[in-house]
């Protein structure tokens, strides 16, 4: 096998990397530079938040109207009382005893249909889902029940 001489191969030569040279060219002209604040970004912020807002507006503007007591309290016997709780995970109670929806309504128009004018007593836990308790106040307006009052908020007092 012949041998080779490695001093007769080619080899690739190396030259060092050139320096690149630059040069610093004066503007030419009236160019200057601007002093003012670019308003493009600021203009596009406005734009984002703008349209946030008009996004939210019929979220926020959900309401449920509720007729307030006016004048004096009425001297007299007090009237029946009767507690709607609702659970964290949803779970409906009256008067400590389990009930459905359709049951619920029931009792809502019969309470509504009451000559003593009983007062509703609304315990909703603060887990509950916000949806199912405007369903339920929802309910009751449909029922026409005027007397109630909401109990248990007490326990948010420092939340605030």
């Amino acid at each position: 096998m012949p041998t080779t001489d490695r001093s007769r191969l080619p080899t690739a030569r190396r030259d060092p990397p050139r320096p690149i040279r630059m040069r610093y060219l004066p503007p030419q002209g009236n160019f200057a530079p601007i002093a003012t604040i670019n308003t493009t970004p600021l203009v596009d912020v406005m734009l984002v938040l703008l349209i946030m807002f008009i996004m939210i507006i019929p979220v926020a503007s959900h309401k449920v109207e509720v007729e307030l007591p006016s004048g004096p309290a009425v001297a007299g016997p007090p009237p029946p009382i009767h507690r709607l709780d609702i659970a964290q995970n949803g779970a409906l109670s009256w008067d400590g005893a389990p009930v459905a929806v359709a049951v619920l309504r029931a009792r809502l128009a019969s309470m509504a249909a009451d000559p003593a004018a009983p007062v509703l007593h609304l315990n909703a836990n603060g887990e509950a889902r916000y949806e199912q308790v405007d369903q339920i106040l929802a309910e009751i307006r449909r029922a026409g029940i005027t007397r109630m009052g909401f109990v248990g908020n007490e326990r948010f007092a420092r939340a605030f």
